[in-house]
């Protein structure tokens, strides 16, 4: 809706707009400064789901009032949760509290939490444990209470025993090549030797060799660069009808441009 807005509308359209609140994709930080530039107004990025009512924190605008500075928002963050409404990041295997800054399944506990699925008491009881509602997700802590999502749980490959994000991927992969649409969706399929095959499906002409170059210029540790082969440009990304990216059918497009390569394993 950003990029829509950002390329079909004057800044005297939105001359008495006030405040942007974004959710359900990640504001990517580019996108939020040339909304910033264009119209004056930094969107504001929350965080929720349909079984937190729907949400459960958000930043908000900075407060000056005389000597008194408070800081509401934090760029690539999700802000601060909602009055009310606890949040903790824990170790995914242990279920023990992390340190601020450490990677871990974000848990939700609040009024906002819903009370269960209609005739379903069995999957209400895998998501919700003594109050507090698993979300799925990866996320971190700061020192100062703002909450950053960094993954889906389900969005991770083990490869050679190390967890992979494959958002965080993707995020290096737009900044190396200073893109601001959505240009590429990292997913993950089968692989004898290390566990998981990372895919790298790509819009746009490119050049495999020259994004590889860049995101090794970028320092990232080594397992987490796709092949040259796992590579392929596509025209469009799968979508579902809320307009999200239909992650199932990705996956399923992944494994048939492999196979079509002649790289698939069952």
């Amino acid at each position: 809706f950003l990029l829509g807005y950002l390329r079909r509308c004057t800044k005297e359209q939105f001359q008495s707009l006030k405040h942007v609140v974004v959710g359900a994709e990640k504001l990517r930080e580019k996108v939020a400064q040339a909304f910033q530039e264009r119209f004056g107004v930094m969107p504001l990025e929350g965080y929720g789901c349909t079984e937190l009512s729907p949400v459960a924190m958000v930043n908000l605008p900075d407060i000056e009032q005389r000597q008194l500075r408070q800081i509401g928002t934090k760029l690539g963050t999700v802000g601060h949760p909602l009055p009310g409404v606890s949040a903790r990041i824990v170790d995914v295997e242990s279920g023990a509290l992390v340190e601020p800054g450490v990677p871990g399944l974000l848990l939700i506990r609040g009024p906002n939490v819903m009370q269960g699925y209609l005739n379903d008491p069995e999957r209400t009881r895998e998501v919700v444990r003594d109050g507090w509602y698993i979300t799925g997700d990866i996320a971190t802590l700061d020192e100062d209470g703002f909450v950053t999502i960094t993954d889906r749980l389900s969005r991770f490959s083990k490869i050679g025993g190390e967890m992979v994000p494959h958002a965080k991927l993707e995020e290096e992969i737009h900044a190396a090549l200073e893109a601001k649409d959505q240009i590429c969706v990292v997913t993950a399929l089968p692989d004898e030797k290390k566990g998981e095959r990372i895919v790298v499906l790509m819009k746009g002409t490119f050049e495999p060799s020259i994004l590889l170059e860049k995101l090794s210029a970028r320092g990232l540790p080594n397992l987490w660069l796709p092949k040259r082969e796992s590579i392929f440009s596509v025209e469009e990304f799968p979508l579902l009808g809320s307009g999200k990216l239909d992650l199932k059918a990705i996956r399923e497009q992944a494994k048939q441009l492999l196979e079509k390569a002649g790289l698939a394993q069952e």
